[in-house]
């Protein structure tokens, strides 16, 4: 197939997300580009759940390099992006050149791909309005602050854009994103 697709990360970005987004796409036979803010090995991290604790905790997780910086990104040499999750997302969503590479996958109809924490970019880059999205249940608050609808799906597709819970929801996610590559570009741009 040999389509590319850009992957969004950073450090602190979850490193199953990370890992698990580059081999589903490889062994699909796609080309999975790596973009984070510099061009290096990125600290990943691993979020789980404890007993006791009312939220996630974080630990380190595997590395993974970066093969671009996002100044590096000509949006046309790709069919689709996914914007991982993780910690990483609360800071690059106030990165203007991420932010302008996602509207450029938007106008030109492209898909865009969000994962648990990977919804608060999507949302900065002003996306979420008029859209049903799901996200990690703590990202609830900034999809309806952003002027979308929260579904509490696994995972959800709304035109060009499809989101997901968590890590936890990769089966669903996973299904509906080839479902929307074998559909190829969306016939009109937005």
């Amino acid at each position: 197939m040999n389509r590319k697709i850009l992957i969004v990360t950073g450090d602190g970005g979850e490193s199953y997300e990370a890992l698990y987004a580059v081999h589903r796409f490889q062994e699909e036979g796609d080309l999975p580009v790596v973009a984070a803010p510099s061009k290096r090995r990125l600290h990943l991290v691993i979020h789980d759940f404890e007993p006791g604790w009312d939220t996630y905790i974080e630990r380190p997780g595997y590395a993974m390099e970066s093969q671009l910086t996002f100044n590096e990104v000509q949006v046309d040499d790709y069919e689709a992006i996914v914007l991982l999750g993780g910690r990483a997302p609360e800071y690059l969503r106030n990165n203007t050149t991420l932010l302008e590479i996602v509207r450029s996958f938007h106008e030109q109809g492209k898909w865009i791909f969000a994962i648990c924490h990977g919804i608060q970019i999507l949302v900065t880059a002003g996306l979420a309005a008029n859209r049903c999205l799901t996200a990690y249940e703590h990202v609830r608050a900034e999809i309806e602050l952003g002027g979308g609808t929260y579904s509490t799906k696994e995972a959800i597709r709304d035109k060009n854009i499809v989101t997901a819970q968590t890590w936890q929801s990769h089966p669903d996610f996973y299904r509906e994103v080839f479902a929307c590559l074998k559909e190829g570009q969306l016939a009109e741009k937005v």
